[in-house]
C-alpha cells in the first residue's frame, strides 16, 4: 500500500510539471473570454443534454416493452448509439464555448490532457475505451444475459464507463467496461430474444432411460413458454451416485428463464411421481 501511494505521488509530481512547463502560454491562447453569457448556455446545454439521456433512457424502456417481442432487443441495443451521441454533441459545444481550438491549441491541449488522463484517470480511460471497442465487438449488448466474473444478470444499462445487470434476484450491480479486458465473458443470447435452458433431473441407475426421456420430451412440448421452432434435446450422464438427464430446450423469450424452468419440472415431476421413479438416495451433485 505504501509503494503503491508513493507511485502516486511521483506520477503526480510529474503532472504537475509538465502542465507547469505549458500552463502559461496555453492557458492564455486556449481558454476564450469567460462570461455570464458562456456560464449560463454552459449550464442549459447540461441540463437538456441530462434531460435527453433520462428521456432516451426512458423512451427506449417504454417502447420495447410494447412493441413485437423479437423488436425489443433491437430497440434497447440503440440505447448506447443514442447516449453516446448525446454526449459527444453535448461536449463539442462546451468545448466550443470555453476552449479557442485552433491546430496548435488542439495538440498542445491533447498532450497536456494525455499526460493527465494517463495518470490520473487511468482506469476510467481505459474504461471509456472498452465500452468504445465493445459497441463494435459486441461481447454484450442491451438486452443479453450474460455472465462477468461471479456476477450473472440482464444487461439493462449501457453506460459511458460500465454496464448495468441485474441479477435473478434483482439487484442491480455495476461492472466497468474494462473488466473485458482480464475476465471471460459468457453470453447466453448474444442479441437474440432466445436463450437455451439446460434442466437436470437425477434418478437411480435402475430407472428406465427411454421413460425418463419420453416425459422430458412431453414436458418441454406442452410448457407454454418452449420455442417449438429451435430444438429440444435430452442427453444422459452416469454418475458414480445415480443418472443425470439434462433436457435443453429454448424459451420463447430469454427474460423467461427461470419462470420456465420452473415449469418444466413441475410438469416433469408430476409425470415421474405417477410412475414413481427411483431418485438416488444420498450424492453429492454439482451441476454442470
Amino acid at each position: 500500500m505504501a509503494l503503491f501511494s508513493l507511485n502516486q505521488a511521483i506520477n503526480w509530481a510529474i503532472f504537475q510539471q509538465v502542465l507547469a512547463q505549458n500552463n502559461g502560454e496555453l492557458s492564455q491562447k486556449l481558454l476564450t473570454e469567460i462570461t455570464v453569457n458562456k456560464l449560463l448556455k454552459a449550464a442549459l446545454t447540461l441540463l437538456i443534454a441530462y434531460g435527453l439521456l433520462a428521456l432516451i433512457q426512458w423512451l427506449t424502456n417504454w417502447a420495447s416493452e410494447r412493441v413485437a417481442r423479437r423488436f425489443r432487443l433491437l430497440i434497447k441495443q440503440a440505447l448506447p448509439f443514442w447516449k453516446g451521441l448525446i454526449l459527444i454533441v453535448a461536449v463539442s459545444y462546451l468545448l466550443s464555448l470555453f476552449l479557442n481550438l485552433s491546430q496548435g491549441n488542439l495538440i498542445a491541449l491533447t498532450g497536456t490532457i494525455a499526460v493527465a488522463l494517463g495518470f490520473a484517470f487511468k482506469d476510467y480511460v481505459s474504461s471509456i475505451i472498452a465500452g468504445l471497442v465493445a459497441l463494435f465487438e459486441a461481447p454484450y449488448r442491451v438486452g443479453d444475459r450474460i455472465i462477468i466474473g461471479d456476477h450473472f444478470g440482464e444487461v439493462v444499462g449501457y453506460g459511458l464507463r460500465g454496464i448495468q445487470m441485474k441479477t435473478p434476484d434483482d439487484n442491480l450491480v455495476t461492472i466497468p467496461h474494462n473488466k473485458t479486458w482480464t475476465e471471460a465473458i459468457s453470453n447466453a443470447n448474444s442479441g437474440q430474444l432466445e436463450a437455451q435452458v439446460a434442466t437436470n433431473f437425477y434418478f437411480d441407475h435402475t430407472i428406465n432411460p427411454d421413460q425418463v426421456i419420453r416425459i422430458l420430451y412431453q414436458a418441454a412440448y406442452s410448457s407454454p413458454y418452449t420455442q417449438l421452432n429451435l430444438p429440444i434435446l435430452v442427453v444422459m450422464e452416469e454418475h458414480q451416485w445415480g443418472t443425470q438427464f439434462k433436457l435443453r430446450s429454448y424459451p420463447m423469450d430469454a427474460r423467461d428463464e427461470f419462470i420456465y424452468k420452473t415449469d418444466l419440472i413441475r410438469r416433469a415431476k408430476q409425470a415421474f411421481s405417477r410412475h414413481q421413479f427411483p431418485y438416488p438416495k444420498r450424492f453429492d451433485i454439482q451441476d454442470k
